[in-house]
């Protein structure tokens, strides 16, 4: 068996790509900032500076380029004498986080840190071949449960407590879950569309005939599956006909407020020109995070727009996937009801509207029937992944 080890060779080429790019980054706003400064009154902003000034940031500009090109040609002379090794949660805990904050960015510059979607089973990558999944389960069933994690997690981190809901409800109602491992840092439409090839070669390659095909999604995930089945729809998939039943566990259906506020932090920096310029960190942000401001699951719902820009809710609503059974389980902080936490704390990231598709709008709302919701009073976000009552009521639908 391969050692495990928190770092590996490959991260720290990786990083060394993102310190460089992070330096390259801060002496430009510096620069930035500096123009702000000194620029003469009612002249226009430069990115720029120019005379000596504009020498030095040139300068720290190409060392920090020749730094970063040094070494990582000095790491890769390493890789005979470092081997591979296996990962640890901890690792993939920082790997999804990293990936959520900058999985666009990163996917973009072909950073190995990305990571790309995929069907894991104990951390370890599923390939999607017919013999390969048969010798993975030998005890292959026909009923099958994908598990969608949610931003900036990882499908490990299912397993919560002790307790894990696909492992869970694989001993109860005979499911065999998969467990969906994908950057949540890119667009959600984006992930949609890669869920949807995704499920249509699994299918293919199942080796039984499948009979059933059950989603159940925390956060993010619920909205990616979401998008998926759209498409699907689109393209006429096989396996959309499959699916039977979908859960959503604390899904932004509406958006987050954390997400709008980061919005009104971006446009209050550039109301000042000396401000300004520190707008760029708060851009630094990856599509899936501004994605979670309404609530985006279709491609039409940012294409040719600033992600950044302050703007009105103008998505395409989008009702539930047509013949399938869907489920909203919500939570709720305060152990009592209220106007103030139902709707502003929610489950400390998620509204109780929004994670039931209550909208104000009635086209945009999402009609699950009273019996297809349920709210937990005194828990958390995290808590929908493993509070017995939560399972208890995930089981109850799904039996």
């Amino acid at each position: 068996m391969k050692k495990e080890r928190h770092i590996h060779l490959s991260d720290l080429r990786a990083l060394v790509s993102l310190a460089t790019e992070a330096t390259l980054g801060v002496t430009n706003l510096v620069e930035a900032m500096h123009g702000s400064v000194v620029r003469m009154p009612g002249a226009q902003p430069k990115e720029r500076t120019s005379g000596l000034s504009g020498l030095i940031y040139n300068a720290v500009r190409g060392l920090a380029r020749i730094a970063g090109g040094g070494i990582n040609t000095a790491l890769a002379k390493l890789n005979p004498y470092f081997g591979e090794h296996a990962s640890t949660p901890e690792r993939e805990a920082v790997l999804a986080a990293l990936n959520g904050v900058l999985g666009d960015y990163m996917a973009r510059g072909n950073n190995p840190l990305a990571i790309p979607m995929q069907f894991r089973q104990a951390g370890q990558p599923l390939l999607l071949e017919r013999q390969s999944l048969r010798t993975t389960f030998p005890k292959a069933g026909r009923k099958l449960m994908v598990l969608a994690h949610g931003l900036c997690m990882n499908d490990l981190q299912w397993l919560r407590k002790g307790h894990d809901h696909g492992a869970a409800l694989a001993r109860d109602l005979g499911y065999t879950p998969l467990y969906l491992h994908y950057n949540s840092g890119m667009h959600v439409s984006a992930n949609g569309h890669a869920l949807a090839a995704l499920l249509q070669k699994l299918v293919k390659e199942w080796p039984h005939p499948i009979e059933e095909l059950t989603l159940v999604c925390h956060s993010m995930g619920g909205l990616v599956a979401r998008s998926a089945c759209y498409y699907a729809a689109q393209e006429r998939t096989a396996w959309l006909p499959l699916l039977r039943k979908l859960v959503f566990l604390g899904t932004p259906h509406h958006g987050a407020p954390l997400e709008r506020a980061g919005n009104w932090v971006d446009i209050l920096l550039e109301a000042s020109p000396y401000a300004a310029p520190f707008a760029r960190l708060g851009k630094i942000r990856s599509a899936g995070i501004t994605d979670l401001r309404h609530g985006n699951v279709l491609d039409e719902d940012w294409e040719g727009r600033d992600r950044f820009a302050r703007a009105p809710d103008s998505r395409r609503p989008l009702p539930l996937p047509d013949g399938v059974l869907c489920y909203a389980l919500a939570a709720v902080l305060s152990k009592k009801s209220s106007e103030f936490t139902e709707r502003v704390l929610g489950d400390g990231l998620v509204p109780l509207d929004s994670a039931l598709g209550r909208h104000a709008d009635p086209a945009r709302c999402l009609e699950f029937p009273p019996d297809r919701q349920w709210t937990g009073f005194g828990l958390g976000h995290l808590d929908l992944l493993s509070n017995a009552e939560v399972y208890a009521q995930v089981r109850a639908w799904l039996a």
